[in-house]
């Protein structure tokens, strides 16, 4: 999480991880191996979440006002570390989060 130049809303549980991103952020890219892009995420209430280790957490909250993480660096960034070449094309894009295991 250093490495990105803002960071927002980041939840866990124990299996992956979710960066809160800003509508329209898929952004055509091909999501390396281990994420995804959830189009329309939300984060469920725990009451009907199942056994708690398994509930989201927030495990970053973000300095300031905005509660999103930029899409741009957060793909490049997980490209690297997956050492996955950054590819995207052009077209519709949608609201949703990222998740990384």
């Amino acid at each position: 999480m250093k490495s990105l130049p803002r960071i927002g809303c980041v939840y866990a549980d124990d299996q992956r991880c979710w960066w809160i991103v800003p509508a329209g952020s898929d952004i055509d890219v091909d999501w390396p191996p281990g994420t995804s892009y959830a189009v329309g995420a939300r984060v469920t209430p725990p009451n009907v979440m199942g056994p708690p280790r398994r509930r989201p957490r927030m495990i970053h909250h973000p300095h300031g006002g905005s509660p999103y993480t930029p899409p741009i660096p957060l793909y490049v960034l997980t490209c690297h570390l997956t050492g996955t070449a950054p590819s995207w094309s052009p077209g519709a894009s949608t609201a949703g989060a990222v998740a990384a295991r």
